[in-house]
This record gives structure tokens, C-alpha cells and sequence, in this order.
């Protein structure tokens, strides 16, 4: 421990001034209150410029020993500064970092943005899409499938939930014989016996059913007004078939044993199907249903009902159809087989 008077002298070395200031101050007041000293007005005078100088002294020492402290606090804010603007730069790597996780992760679950399913699952997929679907979109061959089970199964579920329905189909055009008679031939090639329904794939058939799903599609429109319905008829045919549900698209082939493409709502690839279905229906030949009204079809229609609806929509009936082949059709639209059980 330091002596007393160690601690003293270093005290007295650091407040040496003020000491001196104060006792100046003392004799000065002394002087003030009436004190007669020879010379006292020198003396006052050598007594405030010496506490004058004590002060300037005071100040000056003041200003360097806060030198080092200033310079202290400005070197400290400088490294804080470099700090934070390491900092800065580590978030942002650490942001760019993250922004390739993301990627990488977007990356790796489009991978796997189509599921393949085996043949007999497809039923079950579409099944699935039809429970609650607002929409239907609908590219293929002649629609059989979709006149059998999935517009009266949409429909039927629409009415239940009172709400509205979107329809959109693209089929083959029956007026064109060309296109009917490859899509016969193109059946024929691909499976060695009839389908489910029995009936092997001719142009006759083919065109038969082509016009049966138009005339489930306008049946049905008469009798669930919020069912929005439209129709283009393709003059190319295609190999595969689209089913866009709200939850899904599902890309099947002619053989229903076959395997089959699921695509979900939330992929990427969804939505390019979904434009393509668009644009391809625009450039379809339209079928105007909203003219079904001025042909109107019974529970059971008949065949004069029948050929004025074709004559009203604009889609002639094939040349030399006899009411027997107008049965057919009517046949096929209300009472159609599933031709993939």
C-alpha cells in the first residue's frame, strides 16, 4: 500500500494548479473585504492573471489528456466501423447462401415435377380429381371416356355443392373424315382386340362417338345451368390425352393398362399443360353451345330432337345417317360404357 505521503505528492502533482488557483482566489477575497496590504492593487492584479494562467493551464493539460481518449474513442468507433462492415458483408453472403439453398431445394423438388403411375392406378388418380374439382380441361381422341365417367361424375358433384363448373374438350371433329379415319386406324394398330365396350375402332364408330360426346356435352348443359361449358373440334388427332383437374393433370395413352404421367397443380409443368390445353382449344373449331337452347333435348331425346340440335350448332351429321344410327348416337351419349373397365 502506498505511503501517505507518496499518495499526498501525487495528488498534490496532479491538482497543483487548482490548489494554487483556490489559494489566490482566498487572498484576493481577503484583499475584497477590506484587508490593507502595501501594493495591493499590484498584488490583485499578479493575482488574477496568475489564476488566469493557472486556468489556461488547467485547460490546456484538460485538452491533452483528452487527446489520447478522443484518439482512443476514434480508433474504437473505426474498428466498430470495420466490424459492422465485415458484418454487412458476411449477411450478405450469408443471404446469397440462402438464396442458393432455396434454389437448390426448388431445384431438387421440381425433380421429381412428374409422378409415373402404373396402369392400373389411372382410374384411381382420376377419380380422386373429380371429387373436387371446380374445372375440367380435356384433349384427346373421341371423349368416350370422359362422356362415360367424368362429365356426369363432375356434373353430379357440381349440382350437389351448388357451385359452378368449367368444361373445356377438344375431340377430333366428326365431319372430317381424313382425321376419323386415322384415329380408327391409329386404335387398331395399338390393340389387337376391342375394348371394354366391344366394339372394334372403325371410322364409323369413331365418328359416332365423337358426336355422342357432343351430344352429352349439350344434354348436360340443359340441365345444370351453372355447368360453363365449351367445345372445339381438332382437325389433327393426337396420340395422348389431358386431364386437367384444380389438383392435377393426368397424361394417359389409348392403352389404359399402360403407364401414365401425374402432374400436381403446384409444378411448374402444370401451368404450361394448362396453356397449351388453352391455346390448342382456341384454335379448334368452336362448337356454339350456348345455342342448345333453341334445340331443347327431352330426358330421353328423340331423333328429331336429336338432328336439330347438330343442324342448330352447326355440326352436320354425317351423310346417310339413318334414325337407326341417330339411336346409336343418342345410345353412346346418356347410356355410355367405360371403355377402360
Amino acid at each position: 500500500m502506498p505511503h501517505p505521503m507518496t499518495r499526498f505528492a501525487t495528488w498534490l502533482g496532479k491538482n497543483a494548479d487548482a490548489l494554487i488557483a483556490l489559494i489566490l482566489a482566498v487572498v484576493v477575497a481577503v484583499l475584497g473585504i477590506g484587508v490593507n496590504l502595501p501594493n495591493e492593487s499590484e498584488i490583485t492584479n499578479s493575482a488574477v492573471l496568475a489564476v488566469v494562467g493557472l486556468l489556461a493551464t488547467s485547460v490546456l493539460r484538460d485538452r491533452g489528456r483528452r487527446a489520447p481518449v478522443e484518439a482512443e474513442v476514434r480508433d474504437s468507433l473505426r474498428s466498430s466501423s470495420a466490424t459492422l462492415e465485415g458484418l454487412d458483408r458476411k449477411l450478405d453472403r450469408l443471404e446469397s447462401f440462402e438464396g442458393v439453398v432455396a434454389d437448390t431445394k426448388r431445384a431438387l423438388d421440381e425433380t421429381t415435377v412428374v409422378r409415373v403411375i402404373a396402369g392400373g392406378q389411372v382410374a384411381q388418380v382420376l377419380e380422386e380429381a373429380r371429387r373436387d374439382t371446380d374445372r375440367w380441361f380435356f384433349k384427346g381422341g373421341t371423349g368416350t371416356y370422359i362422356r362415360a365417367r367424368t362429365l356426369p361424375e363432375c356434373v353430379a358433384v357440381a349440382r350437389r355443392e351448388r357451385r359452378a363448373l368449367l368444361f373445356r374438350l377438344e375431340i377430333i371433329d366428326p365431319a372430317n373424315v381424313a382425321v376419323c379415319e386415322d384415329y380408327a386406324r391409329h386404335r387398331r394398330s395399338v390393340a389387337e382386340s376391342p375394348d371394354a365396350t366391344g366394339e372394334p375402332w372403325t371410322l364409323e364408330r369413331t365418328r359416332k362417338e365423337a358426336y355422342a360426346t357432343i351430344l352429352a356435352a349439350c344434354w348436360h348443359k340443359q340441365r345444370f345451368g351453372m355447368l360453363d361449358i365449351d367445345i372445339g373440334l381438332s382437325q389433327t388427332m393426337t396420340t395422348l390425352r389431358y386431364d386437367l383437374a384444380a389438383s392435377r393433370v393426368v397424361v394417359t395413352r389409348d392403352d389404359p393398362r399402360g403407364e401414365a404421367l401425374v402432374v400436381d397443380s403446384g409444378k411448374f409443368y402444370y401451368g404450361w399443360v394448362s396453356a397449351e390445353l388453352q391455346i390448342s382449344l382456341d384454335q379448334a373449331r368452336r362448337v356454339p353451345v350456348e345455342q342448345v337452347r333453341l334445340a331443347p333435348l327431352d330426358d330421353e331425346p328423340t331423333v328429331e330432337e336429336v338432328r336439330k340440335l347438330f343442324e342448330v350448332i352447326g355440326v352436320e351429321l354425317a351423310g346417310g345417317y339413318t334414325d337407326r344410327d341417330v339411336v346409336e348416337i343418342i345410345r353412346k351419349a346418356l347410356r355410355p360404357k367405360d371403355p377402360y373397365e
